[in-house]
Protein backbone atom coordinates (compact mmCIF):
# COMPACT_ATOMS: atom_id res chain seq x y z
CA UNK A 1 0.00 0.00 0.00
CA UNK A 2 1.19 3.46 -0.65
CA UNK A 3 0.01 6.45 1.47
CA UNK A 4 -0.98 9.03 -1.06
CA UNK A 5 -3.11 11.24 0.86
CA UNK A 6 -3.03 11.49 4.85
CA UNK A 7 -5.18 14.53 6.69
CA UNK A 8 -5.63 15.45 10.42
CA UNK A 9 -9.31 15.05 10.91
CA UNK A 10 -10.04 16.30 14.35
CA UNK A 11 -8.83 15.75 18.14
CA UNK A 12 -10.90 15.01 20.94
CA UNK A 13 -10.68 13.67 24.68
CA UNK A 14 -14.82 12.45 23.90
CA UNK A 15 -15.42 9.02 22.15
CA UNK A 16 -18.70 9.96 21.65
CA UNK A 17 -17.55 12.91 19.26
CA UNK A 18 -15.11 11.01 17.20
CA UNK A 19 -15.57 10.52 13.27
CA UNK A 20 -19.02 8.69 12.93
CA UNK A 21 -18.01 7.15 9.23
CA UNK A 22 -17.68 3.55 9.54
CA UNK A 23 -13.98 2.98 8.19
CA UNK A 24 -11.39 0.76 9.55
CA UNK A 25 -9.62 2.82 12.39
CA UNK A 26 -5.57 1.51 13.38
CA UNK A 27 -4.80 2.58 16.65
CA UNK A 28 -1.54 3.66 17.40
CA UNK A 29 -0.34 3.83 21.10
CA UNK A 30 2.62 3.73 23.35
CA UNK A 31 4.40 4.70 26.78
CA UNK A 32 5.77 8.11 25.90
CA UNK A 33 9.03 9.16 23.91
CA UNK A 34 8.76 5.40 22.48
CA UNK A 35 9.15 7.75 18.80
CA UNK A 36 4.99 7.39 18.12
CA UNK A 37 4.97 10.71 16.42
CA UNK A 38 7.86 9.77 14.26
CA UNK A 39 6.67 6.54 13.28
CA UNK A 40 3.49 8.20 12.26
CA UNK A 41 5.19 11.25 10.14
CA UNK A 42 7.50 7.97 8.83
CA UNK A 43 4.62 6.10 8.27
CA UNK A 44 2.43 8.54 6.11
CA UNK A 45 5.34 10.57 4.50
CA UNK A 46 5.00 13.35 6.06
CA UNK A 47 7.12 15.59 7.92
CA UNK A 48 4.75 17.10 10.71
CA UNK A 49 1.16 15.09 10.42
CA UNK A 50 1.67 13.99 13.81
CA UNK A 51 3.54 16.34 16.15
CA UNK A 52 6.72 15.34 17.51
CA UNK A 53 8.20 16.41 20.92
CA UNK A 54 11.27 16.39 23.65
CA UNK A 55 9.11 16.26 26.09
CA UNK A 56 6.88 13.05 27.07
CA UNK A 57 3.48 13.27 27.91
CA UNK A 58 2.95 15.77 24.48
CA UNK A 59 -0.24 13.85 22.86
CA UNK A 60 -3.03 14.33 25.28
CA UNK A 61 -6.47 13.99 23.02
CA UNK A 62 -7.58 11.11 20.76
CA UNK A 63 -6.22 12.39 17.11
CA UNK A 64 -7.75 10.63 14.01
CA UNK A 65 -6.06 11.49 10.85
CA UNK A 66 -7.89 10.06 7.35
CA UNK A 67 -5.95 7.81 4.78
CA UNK A 68 -6.24 7.76 1.51
CA UNK A 69 -9.62 8.32 2.08
CA UNK A 70 -10.44 4.90 3.20
CA UNK A 71 -9.52 4.73 6.86
CA UNK A 72 -8.43 6.30 9.91
CA UNK A 73 -5.02 6.39 12.05
CA UNK A 74 -6.00 7.50 15.45
CA UNK A 75 -3.22 8.83 17.14
CA UNK A 76 -3.51 7.89 21.14
CA UNK A 77 -1.67 9.65 24.30
CA UNK A 78 1.06 7.63 25.72
CA UNK A 79 0.48 5.41 28.74
CA UNK A 80 2.93 5.70 32.02
CA UNK A 81 5.25 8.51 32.57
CA UNK A 82 4.37 11.94 31.30
CA UNK A 83 4.63 15.17 33.02
CA UNK A 84 1.32 16.45 33.83
CA UNK A 85 -1.11 16.63 36.79
CA UNK A 86 -2.39 12.70 38.38
CA UNK A 87 -5.75 14.47 37.67
CA UNK A 88 -5.08 15.22 34.26
CA UNK A 89 -3.66 11.99 34.12
CA UNK A 90 -6.52 9.87 35.45
CA UNK A 91 -9.36 11.90 32.57
CA UNK A 92 -6.80 11.03 29.58
CA UNK A 93 -6.01 7.59 30.67
CA UNK A 94 -10.18 7.18 31.11
CA UNK A 95 -10.80 8.33 27.53
CA UNK A 96 -7.95 5.61 25.91
CA UNK A 97 -9.98 2.82 28.18
CA UNK A 98 -13.47 4.26 26.55
CA UNK A 99 -11.93 4.60 23.20
CA UNK A 100 -10.57 0.56 23.22
CA UNK A 101 -13.44 -0.67 24.99
CA UNK A 102 -16.51 1.50 22.76
CA UNK A 103 -14.96 2.27 19.50
CA UNK A 104 -16.54 -0.01 16.52
CA UNK A 105 -14.69 1.42 13.75
CA UNK A 106 -11.61 -0.23 15.48
CA UNK A 107 -9.93 -3.06 13.33
CA UNK A 108 -6.19 -3.48 14.98
CA UNK A 109 -4.35 -1.34 18.01
CA UNK A 110 -0.54 -0.93 17.45
CA UNK A 111 1.34 -1.27 20.99
CA UNK A 112 4.92 0.57 20.61
CA UNK A 113 7.62 -0.67 22.34
CA UNK A 114 10.82 0.61 22.26
CA UNK A 115 13.10 -2.22 21.08
CA UNK A 116 16.43 -0.95 22.92
CA UNK A 117 15.07 -1.82 26.34
CA UNK A 118 14.38 -5.43 27.69
CA UNK A 119 11.04 -6.32 28.53
CA UNK A 120 9.36 -3.35 30.96
CA UNK A 121 6.89 -4.35 33.21
CA UNK A 122 4.22 -1.66 32.34
CA UNK A 123 4.23 -2.47 28.58
CA UNK A 124 3.36 -6.29 29.87
CA UNK A 125 0.86 -5.02 32.01
CA UNK A 126 -0.99 -2.60 28.72
CA UNK A 127 -1.11 -5.90 26.64
CA UNK A 128 -2.42 -7.68 28.96
CA UNK A 129 -5.27 -5.68 29.76
CA UNK A 130 -5.53 -5.42 25.69
CA UNK A 131 -5.80 -9.46 25.68
CA UNK A 132 -8.21 -9.14 28.87
CA UNK A 133 -10.17 -7.19 26.93
CA UNK A 134 -10.31 -8.65 23.38
CA UNK A 135 -9.01 -6.08 21.77
CA UNK A 136 -6.88 -6.86 18.90
CA UNK A 137 -3.29 -5.70 18.75
CA UNK A 138 -0.30 -5.89 16.71
CA UNK A 139 3.40 -5.01 18.62
CA UNK A 140 5.52 -2.35 17.18
CA UNK A 141 9.41 -2.17 18.06
CA UNK A 142 10.57 1.19 17.21
CA UNK A 143 13.86 2.14 17.04
CA UNK A 144 15.90 -0.49 15.89
CA UNK A 145 18.43 1.27 14.17
CA UNK A 146 19.38 2.29 18.03
CA UNK A 147 20.83 -1.45 18.86
CA UNK A 148 22.38 -4.81 17.35
CA UNK A 149 20.09 -7.34 15.42
CA UNK A 150 21.63 -9.45 18.46
CA UNK A 151 20.42 -7.21 21.04
CA UNK A 152 17.10 -6.84 18.60
CA UNK A 153 16.33 -10.40 19.21
CA UNK A 154 17.50 -10.71 22.72
CA UNK A 155 14.60 -8.13 23.50
CA UNK A 156 12.09 -9.91 21.59
CA UNK A 157 12.65 -13.51 22.98
CA UNK A 158 12.51 -11.36 27.06
CA UNK A 159 9.43 -10.36 25.73
CA UNK A 160 7.84 -13.33 24.91
CA UNK A 161 9.52 -15.19 27.91
CA UNK A 162 7.40 -12.42 30.14
CA UNK A 163 4.34 -12.99 27.81
CA UNK A 164 4.53 -16.69 27.82
CA UNK A 165 4.76 -16.16 32.16
CA UNK A 166 1.50 -13.97 32.09
CA UNK A 167 -0.52 -17.05 30.39
CA UNK A 168 0.06 -15.85 26.63
CA UNK A 169 -0.74 -18.92 24.28
CA UNK A 170 1.42 -17.15 21.78
CA UNK A 171 3.59 -13.73 21.15
CA UNK A 172 0.92 -11.22 19.21
CA UNK A 173 1.75 -10.51 15.92
CA UNK A 174 4.69 -7.82 15.77
CA UNK A 175 7.08 -6.05 13.31
CA UNK A 176 10.20 -4.20 13.88
CA UNK A 177 10.50 -0.87 12.83
CA UNK A 178 13.06 2.39 12.85
CA UNK A 179 11.49 5.63 11.44
CA UNK A 180 14.71 7.07 11.00
CA UNK A 181 15.53 4.33 8.59
CA UNK A 182 12.30 3.38 7.46
CA UNK A 183 12.93 -0.27 8.38
CA UNK A 184 9.44 -2.05 8.73
CA UNK A 185 7.07 0.42 6.61
CA UNK A 186 6.51 -1.73 3.78
CA UNK A 187 5.87 -4.75 6.00
CA UNK A 188 3.67 -2.60 8.25
CA UNK A 189 2.00 -0.65 5.57
CA UNK A 190 0.96 -4.28 3.61
CA UNK A 191 -0.53 -5.55 7.00
CA UNK A 192 -3.00 -2.90 7.09
CA UNK A 193 -3.68 -3.22 3.33
CA UNK A 194 -4.52 -6.99 3.75
CA UNK A 195 -6.84 -6.11 7.04
CA UNK A 196 -8.52 -3.27 5.43
CA UNK A 197 -9.00 -5.91 2.31
CA UNK A 198 -10.37 -8.36 4.97
CA UNK A 199 -12.89 -5.54 6.41
CA UNK A 200 -14.36 -4.05 2.99
CA UNK A 201 -15.07 -7.65 1.98
CA UNK A 202 -16.64 -8.93 4.70
CA UNK A 203 -19.31 -5.48 4.27
CA UNK A 204 -20.26 -6.17 1.28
Amino acid sequence: MKINTAEFVISNSDVTKCPKDFLPEYAFIGRSNVGKSSLINMLTNHKKLAKTSGRPGKTQLINHFLINNNWFLVDLPGYGYAKVSKKTKSVFQQFITDYFETRQQLVCAFVLIDIRHEAQGIDIEFMSYMGESEIPFCIIFTKADKISRVKIDSHIASYKKNMFANNWAEMPHYFVTSATESIGKEELLSYIDEVNQEVFKNKQ
